[in-house]
């Protein structure tokens, strides 16, 4: 009964027993695989932003900047205020579908302004900014030194229109996030396919309950849904759990507040999950001889070769080509690939499934669950008598 973390810290392996478990473990970022998406030089929008507001450092000199959703603004504003000579900014999204997300982000004025201004600070500096633009491919001999751009149609997959080339020595790109339940998943909590809402996400009640008594997902984890809504659902979470200990009218009337501004959010936040959402035909493009799983260093040709010899589900594809085994257990290929599968074979997204959670969830260092450990410190019982 109950939950059991084992983990590392400073001071070496520690576990955690409780009656409960809160995940709220946020999500990774996608990348459409292209043609020289794995090219020193091409990094994620979230890395961007680390390195920006964390550092100060910035990625590059001339940067181009390309992908979908909020965080195109913000990196290119942040790349600019820090000095940056920003090429481009590419949009997948055309401005008609910003246009008609208009009555939702007017419901959140305070974050309207604070896009608006992410927006103005690259246009006032003379940065030219593709709607309805995606990356061709990037090329360079060791790291990248150039990105070609080229119209996209209302569903990612590139459509006819000029290319335009820049000189760059970084490329920063980001297709939406994906939903990082590996807790869940590894615990078997029940999980239903959600395409706007970053892919696989766990099944719970209005308390962010999952399927498992005692298991509660909330945040980006359990749903792009931002950082507000995220906030307010850990406030419906612990109201949740103080009723398991007898809670009374107070929490009730608390509750039914919280699920009131949740409801509120939900018109912003589905249209910036939408901008994010993974795109069927974007990911049908994918070249064959373009790299997937960057840490097996598995192609999208190894992948149809697996399928077409008799990988018939996601687990399957894992085991006949190591596909999503390496550092990141799948993490950054893994909407790809699942979308791949679904499309080769036919299936619907539920039917080709993900991949099951497995322990480390992140990579670990074997001497630091050793610690300070030799071979001196290994029993050897007595030899037996002859």
């Amino acid at each position: 009964e109950g939950f059991r973390i084992d983990s590392i810290g400073p001071a070496g392996p520690a576990f955690l027993e409780a009656a409960a478990l809160v995940v709220a473990t946020g999500a990774h970022e996608r990348v459409t695989p292209f043609p020289g998406w794995t090219l020193p030089g091409v990094i994620g929008l979230a890395a961007a932003t680390i390195l920006l507001k964390s550092h100060g450092v910035a990625p590059g000199r001339r940067v181009a900047v390309a992908g979908c959703g909020p965080l195109l603004a913000l990196v290119a504003a942040g790349l600019v205020k820090a000095g940056v000579r920003v090429v481009a900014v590419a949009d997948l999204a055309a401005r008609r579908d910003w246009i008609e997300r208009l009555p939702a982000i007017a419901r959140r004025p305070d974050l309207a302004w604070r896009g608006l201004g992410w927006t103005l600070r690259p246009l006032l500096a003379g940065v030219p900014l593709l709607p309805a633009h995606g990356v061709r491919r990037a090329e360079g001999d060791e790291e990248v030194q150039r990105v070609t751009l080229g119209p996209v149609d209302q569903d990612g997959a590139p459509a006819e229109g000029p290319e335009r080339t820049f000189e760059i020595d970084a490329l920063v790109v980001g297709h939406g996030l994906t939903t990082a339940s590996e807790i869940p998943r590894l615990l078997r909590a029940d999980h239903r396919y959600d395409r706007q809402h970053g892919g696989w996400v766990p099944v719970t009640n209005s308390a962010f309950r999952t399927s498992l008594p005692g298991l509660y997902a909330i945040g980006d984890g359990a749903g792009i849904r931002g950082q507000a809504a995220a906030t307010l659902a850990g406030q419906r979470v612990g109201i949740a759990l103080r009723e398991t200990l007898g809670g009374g009218a107070a929490e009730i009337a608390a509750s039914g507040a919280i699920d009131a501004g949740l409801a509120k959010l939900r018109p912003f936040s589905d249209a910036m999950a939408g901008l994010m959402a993974q795109k069927p035909r974007q990911v049908a493009a994918i070249p064959e001889d373009c790299v997937i799983c960057r840490c097996e260093d598995v192609t999208r040709r190894e992948l149809k070769t697996a399928m077409a010899a008799g990988a018939a589900d996601i687990n399957q594809l894992k085991h006949f080509t190591r596909c999503g085994m390496g550092p990141c257990q799948g993490r950054y290929c893994g909407d790809t690939v699942q979308e791949l599968m679904a499309q080769e074979l036919g299936l619907s997204r539920e039917a080709v499934g993900f991949w099951t959670g497995r322990p480390p969830l992140r990579p670990v260092l074997l001497g630091d669950i050793i610690g300070d450990f030799s071979y001196g410190d290994i029993p050897i019982p007595e030899p037996a008598p002859l």
